[in-house]
Order: structure tokens, then sequence, then C-alpha cells
């Protein structure tokens, strides 16, 4: 039905069957190359994180609802990690249902979701969440706070500690997060989803390597 593919920090990659969606493609924010996609949807958690390519299908930076072909993304303003609580919202956090399997999309947020906040986000069989900490973006108890308040039976973690790219604020290990976590970890270079038979009963990590 569809992939996810890790581009490192925030960025990933979900081809579908019948429309790609490039998550915060604007990489050169930690030292690597921006994401082109021809007819691609960007999909920002922060308008700073879009590359605004000529050739995108649809450019999505904030709140709000959007369909296009068979996949359905809302979005829902929520305070980012590195903000006070006096400032405007300033992330993006998403649902993005493809077909019958329903996808959240955290970027920096703060750990303090309220109520009405997660019960926007709903039920979530996949939760692809930011782990690498250090007043950036959550850590490992920031995002399994969430986690047990989500439960989703995958989550995907993003924007750890990678050698070769060049973040605004050192992140820690991915192993720092999983070992926290204690679920089952599955290590693959793609995570395909072909239905919710596909998906794992218990919760289960899935760490998909990063492409370049």
């Amino acid at each position: 039905m569809f992939e996810i593919e890790y581009k490192g920090g925030n960025s990933l990659i979900i081809a579908a069957k019948k429309d790609t969606l490039v998550v915060d493609p604007k990489r050169s924010v930690f030292g690597i190359g921006d994401i082109e996609v021809k007819d691609a949807i960007e999909v920002a958690t922060e308008p700073r994180f879009t590359v605004n390519y000529s050739e995108a299908k649809l450019v999505i930076d904030g709140p709000g609802e959007y369909g296009v072909s068979d996949i359905d993304i809302n979005g829902f303003s929520a305070r980012r990690h590195l903000d006070a609580e006096d400032k405007p919202n300033g992330c993006t956090y998403y649902r993005i249902e493809i077909g019958d399997i329903r996808v959240g999309l955290l970027g920096n947020i703060h750990e303090e979701l309220t109520d009405d906040q997660l019960e926007a986000l709903g039920v979530i069989d996949i939760l692809i969440v930011p782990v690498g900490g250090n007043g950036y973006t959550l850590d490992a108890i920031g995002a399994i706070n969430l986690i047990g308040k989500i439960s989703p039976k995958v989550v995907i973690p993003v924007h750890y500690a990678d050698k070769e790219l060049r973040y605004e604020v050192p992140q820690d290990s991915l192993d720092v997060f999983t070992k926290e976590l204690g679920a089952p970890v599955e290590t693959m270079p793609k995570f395909k989803v072909k239905g919710v038979a596909s998906i794992p009963a218990g919760l289960t990590v899935v760490e998909i390597t990063r492409s370049k």
C-alpha cells in the first residue's frame, strides 16, 4: 500500500500508490542536500523546513484539512519544543490516512499536548517521532511520554545522532531511546506497509536506515 523511507532529521519520503509525500524536505538545515521530487506533496512540520519546489504538486506547512487522491492529511498546531509557553504555536503535527492505515507525524513539538490536541490526532497505527532531545526536540523520556498517550502499534524514531549530519543542537543516539522504551526493534532500509495485517500486534520500534 505504501512505504516509508528515512532521509535524516525529520525528513522522510512516504510513497503511496498514487502520490508521494516528502516530509520536511529542507535537509540543508543539517548539512546535506534538500529533497526535490517532481509532483510530490511537501509536508512540513514548520514552514522553515519547506523547499517550495516549483514542481511539487502541493505544499502543506500548517494546520488544515487536505485531501489528495487516496490520502487524507489533517494538520494541527502545537507549541514548538524550543519555545516558551507564551509564544504562538509554531509547529504542526499531522494525522495522515492512507487507505485504512493512520500515521501520526510529530515534528519538534513540546511533549505537553493537551487532551484536545491528542483527541484531534485520534487513533494512530504508526507514529513518527523525533527522539534526539537536548532542548531542540523531544528526548527519549518526552517521546515515550507521548507514545504512552497515543498508543501506536509502530514507532518510527527520527531526528537522532548521525555523524554525517550537522544538527543545530547535538542529538542523543537512537540507543538512548530504544533502551529506555524497551520495546522490540526491527531494522530495515524501508518500512513497507501492505495493510492492517502487516502492522505488528504489539508495540514495535521500526528503525529505518537512513538513505542518501
